[in-house]
């Protein structure tokens, strides 16, 4: 029996009220099924750490980090704090060091959402290029103050990052069945960068004959993602774009709530990380009435990278199941549960479904 450690990072806000939630399921999971072996270890480095030691974590965080087997993140944001020091300080430096070049973001209607869209197939992931691109630490400020300022950002697009990304989206679609991969462009005004990612994009969708290329330009995509969602299956994108079109994606099936994410690195040398799409909500931080869901579902897909897809498989289960019935729900779906009565409502559906499976 394979034991995996995890290390747990809550973060601000929200983060710890929905990470516990996560936790509960877990360690569910370990008591009713014993070949489940999960160790986690969490870290209080946050916006709070930061207040009291002038840095987001420890000069020695990422060779903590490396040690464990996967990461289970919550939320970051605090308004004493300003944003581009918590991600530059925190988020950025975990998946950058650790290689974490695919951040995954599954786009799924689940049963039992409340949404315009409510009864579609829509189920397709976004593949986000998340290393590079458009949220490269490239560039900067002249003349900061004065009529003259000007400022620079620069995007960078490599050979060898486009590919990366672009082969995992065909792979997965490959061993997920599907039978289409779209590109997100916008290469008739991006020219350099784009028509790039355009070549390498192409290069690679000729390994996978079986699997049909489709290229959009962005913000037709996006008018598309309203029109008709349930038209994708694989979507590959550049940070930016990718980043803008996986929360479009979250609003067409139900809001943040319901929007994990996994940052991946594919190879296995550096832990992955497992995160919901939504930030630290500080207008509701402390109230006990976020919605778990997103950071379940994120434990789930962390149980899939470990190995145990039957099980996260079984979490998704239990989520639709909580959904349907109706009798529990946070503020955001309609109701009054509170976070701790969302997760045990999962909770008490997946020992439910476990409990009727042989061998449990």
């Amino acid at each position: 029996m394979a034991s995996h450690r995890i290390a747990v990072l809550p973060g601000d806000g929200i983060g710890p009220e929905v990470v516990s939630e996560a936790v509960k399921v877990l360690e569910l999971l370990k008591k009713l099924d014993p070949s489940l072996d999960l160790e986690f270890e969490t870290f209080d480095w946050s916006s709070e750490y930061y207040l009291q030691h002038g840095k987001m974590m420890p000069d020695n965080a990422l060779e903590t980090l490396k040690k464990y087997d996967a990461i289970l993140f919550g939320a970051i944001g605090d308004k004493r704090v300003p944003d581009d020091v918590t991600v530059w300080e925190l988020i950025m430096p975990i998946r950058k060091q650790f290689r974490q070049y695919i951040n995954l973001r599954p786009v799924k209607m689940l049963k039992g959402v409340p949404s315009r869209f409510e009864g579609e197939d829509i189920d397709f992931v976004i593949v986000r290029e998340n290393a590079e691109g458009e949220y490269s630490n490239s560039g900067g400020r002249l003349y900061p103050g004065l009529e003259e300022e000007v400022a620079v950002q620069n995007t960078i697009i490599t050979r060898i990052g486009t590919a990366k990304a672009a082969k995992f989206a065909f792979e997965y679609a490959q061993k997920h069945g599907k039978k289409s991969v779209t590109s997100a462009t916008k290469s008739n005004a991006i020219i350099h960068s784009m028509k790039l990612w355009d070549d390498v994009v192409r290069t690679v969708a000729e390994q996978y004959p079986s699997i049909k290329l489709d290229s959009y330009y962005i913000d037709a995509l996006a008018a598309y993602f309203v029109e008709r969602p349930d038209d994708f299956e694989v979507v590959v994108a550049s940070n930016l774009f990718g980043d803008i079109l996986s929360d479009l994606g979250s609003a067409v099936v139900g809001g943040l709530g319901f929007s994990p994410s996994a940052n991946l690195n594919p190879e296995g040398d550096f832990p992955s990380m497992f995160e919901p799409v939504h930030g630290s909500a500080p207008d509701i931080a402390g109230k006990g009435i976020a919605n778990p869901i997103a950071q379940i579902w994120s434990a789930a897909l962390m149980l899939e990278h470990l190995g145990r897809a039957d099980l996260a498989a079984v979490m998704i289960e239990a989520i639709e199941q909580v959904l349907v019935e109706g009798e529990v729900r946070t503020p955001d779906l309609g109701g009054s549960a509170t976070t701790s009565e969302m997760g045990s409502a999962i909770s008490e559906a997946l020992q439910q479904k476990l409990l009727v499976k042989e061998g449990f």
